[in-house]
């Protein structure tokens, strides 16, 4: 062990060098981050007890906040989000905070890197839209540093918010205007391999679907889309061209059903005398004349207000945690 001169001159950075890895891996084993592996774990405590470091309490208090928090996207492809980022950004900006924006791309391991940096980068707290991490993994991070969750059902979390639309009500919402409208073949179209995401919003939309057609004594049809990254065009117009096409498709989101109702038309089919369709997300081009989409509203920039809104009070100390649900609406136009 250094004796106690050469104490006060090791930092992080000597740790680092002793073992032959980056200032973030060394705190990342300090923190107990999620995804370390043993091997360089045991490399960086071994440097620790060899050096005898031991982080400045002192030093780490004096740095206060950084007046900046974390936004995690899904994508950005997706034009529902901006309305989402302007609800967190009309409460940031007003409390003078700076925003650092990551895009996870939906798949978990980017979203853990990219977490991990801005931890490291000190940011003061988290939101993350429509995450695909664990629950259990979230609570992990949630111990590190203050967050909140957009589009990620987890009702029993403890370590962090949640602020989702009601997914299941908007998928009756939807089951049922078709209903109301005569149709009795009504089909959910969703992704596939959505069983380990249970939290996710195209499962819970499809607890809803399945409910509503329960209650009107028909039958579920559940129609999935292969992952993104794939291509869906030609699945696309396997649904549309079948024998057994359904009268009315409710679509998990509107990302799949304009394409959706692009492609009928391009096939001849009147929409909707041929075929009904109810979108999710009510996102600005569901609105445009030439779309005429019926969708379902979730409200983007009040679910960003309330996530900021919860963030900051976790952040000055609340630890019980808050799972705010709102109501959607339904947004009634040409294609239903």
């Amino acid at each position: 062990m250094a004796d106690g001169n050469s104490d006060a001159r090791v930092t992080i950075r000597t740790v680092a060098a002793d073992a032959g890895v980056s200032v973030a891996a060394v705190s990342k084993v300090m923190r107990n981050a999620y995804g370390v592996s043993e091997a360089l774990r045991q490399k960086v405590e071994a440097s620790i007890e060899k050096l005898g470091y031991r982080p400045s309490v002192a030093a780490r208090g004096m740095r206060g906040r950084t007046y900046t928090l974390g936004v995690l996207l899904v994508g950005i492809d997706n034009p529902f989000l901006p309305g989402i980022y302007q609800g967190i950004e009309s409460v940031t900006e007003a409390a003078g905070y700076k925003i650092m924006v990551g895009v996870g791309a939906a798949r978990a391991r980017t979203e853990v890197t990219l977490i991990e940096q801005m931890i490291d980068n000190r940011m003061d707290g988290l939101i993350l839209v429509a995450s695909q991490i664990a629950g259990e993994t979230l609570e992990q991070f949630a111990r590190q540093i203050p967050i909140a969750v957009i589009g990620h059902h987890e009702p029993a979390a403890q370590g962090y918010d949640t602020i989702n639309n009601d997914d299941q009500m908007g998928a009756r919402l939807a089951v049922r205007a078709l209903l109301d409208r005569g149709y009795r073949d009504i089909a959910f179209l969703t992704q596939t391999d959505q069983e380990d995401h249970y939290a996710d919003v195209a499962p819970q939309r499809e607890i809803g679907y399945r409910a509503a057609v329960r209650d009107a004594g028909l039958p579920p049809r559940v129609l999935a889309l292969p992952q993104y990254g794939a291509p869906r065009e030609e699945r696309i117009r396997q649904i549309l061209t079948a024998p057994d096409r359904p009268r009315a498709i409710f679509c998990w989101s509107d990302l799949d059903a304009i394409p959706l109702l692009s492609e009928a038309h391009r096939l001849g089919l009147r929409v909707p005398q041929d075929l009904a369709l109810i979108g999710y997300d009510n996102s600005p081009t569901a609105g445009l004349s030439m779309v005429d989409l019926t969708s379902i509203d979730q409200d983007g920039p009040r679910l960003g207000k309330l996530a900021a809104e919860a963030l900051f009070t976790r952040m000055n100390g609340r630890s019980v945690a808050e799972h705010i649900l709102i109501e959607p609406r339904l947004i009634s136009r040409g294609s239903s």
